[in-house]
């Protein structure tokens, strides 16, 4: 069994699928079937069941996964140790990221990373909760990952490096703006307004449903499973919506009010990476999250308390 077999097998697990993982691989499908269906013979058992198109793993493609992904990391382990000689010069670093920490504070780290490291390539994907970062970061499907909960993650076996908490604010529609002339309003101020809300699960959307709870007159006229279809909504005028503070620059550059919404209810913003193993690339980029920390207050976006590495055994 070679390593390439093991890279192909877990391509068609993260893909779901052969045809999106020979994309991925940049291979014709037909050599990835043969390459599967060679470690399936040496294996001498089915990794895969064939239901149409689809690709389902079988029992024992599922025992195999979390093996392949120790070796595969194994062996990038055993990379990075060489190319750490000559320092962090080239290579791919992978990051999951939740929608509002993809905003800020990843924006800015990219680009003190890039900075410094150029030749390296950045790979960031998506995740819609914290499990997702977390599962992802855990099987090593991507290195270094970024949560935002409305408490402090802790995870066993995993290093957290808490960033930054950011307060919930209301981008304010311009076409409906009644608000008064000061940087903050009150919950029950939201009363008589018409607001775009963000799937449930989220905490700007919790805010929303503890303020209609509590019996504030607010009506969700649009519901949006994609952020970023957030700010152009308000824009267009249908309705003000409630974020974390990570969109109000944005929001700002395009010309729109945001307001401090009291009482405060804070995201905690933590970045998320194994306890070892790392290639230079995720260790040059947490070194940049740890810089991100020790500015604090003077990054301009607010650290109601002090940040910090969290390691659960």
């Amino acid at each position: 069994m070679d390593t390439r077999k093991l890279k192909y097998f877990l391509a068609v697990v993260d893909h779901d699928g052969f045809n999106r993982a020979a994309e991925h691989l940049l291979i014709a499908q037909p050599s990835l079937s043969q390459t599967i269906a060679a470690l399936e013979k040496e294996l001498g058992v089915p990794l895969f069941h064939r239901i149409g198109r689809r690709a389902v793993l079988s029992e024992a493609g599922k025992e195999l996964v979390g093996p392949a992904r120790l070796v595969m990391r194994d062996l990038d382990a055993a990379q990075s140790a060489v190319k750490a000689l000559r320092g962090v010069r080239s290579g791919r670093l992978d990051i999951i990221t939740m929608p509002s920490p993809g905003i800020e504070p990843l924006t800015s780290m990219i680009a003190g990373f890039t900075r410094a490291h150029p030749s390296v390539r950045l790979n960031v994907s998506a995740a819609f909760t914290p499990e997702e970062v977390i599962e992802s970061v855990r099987s090593g499907s991507t290195e270094i990952g970024l949560a935002g909960s409305p408490t402090p993650i802790r995870v066993p076996g995993v290093q957290v490096l808490e960033l930054e908490r950011q307060p919930l604010i209301l981008i304010v529609n311009p076409q409906a703006d009644t608000f008064t002339a000061g940087p903050a309003i009150q919950r029950e101020d939201l009363g008589g307004h018409r607001l775009i809300a963000s799937q449930r699960g989220s905490l700007m959307r919790w805010l929303v449903d503890d303020a209609l709870a509590h019996g504030v007159n607010t009506e969700i006229v649009v519901e949006v499973a994609h952020r970023t279809s957030i700010l152009p909504l308000v824009l267009a005028g249908v309705g003000h919506a409630v974020m974390s503070s990570a969109w109000a620059q944005t929001a700002h550059k395009a010309g729109l009010r945001t307001l401090l919404i009291e009482p405060v209810s804070h995201l905690d913003v933590a970045v998320l990476s194994r306890r070892d193993g790392l290639t230079p690339a995720a260790t040059a980029f947490l070194k940049v999250a740890e810089l991100h920390v020790a500015m604090g207050p003077a990054n301009g976006r607010g650290h109601a308390e002090p940040a910090g590495w969290q390691t659960d055994q």
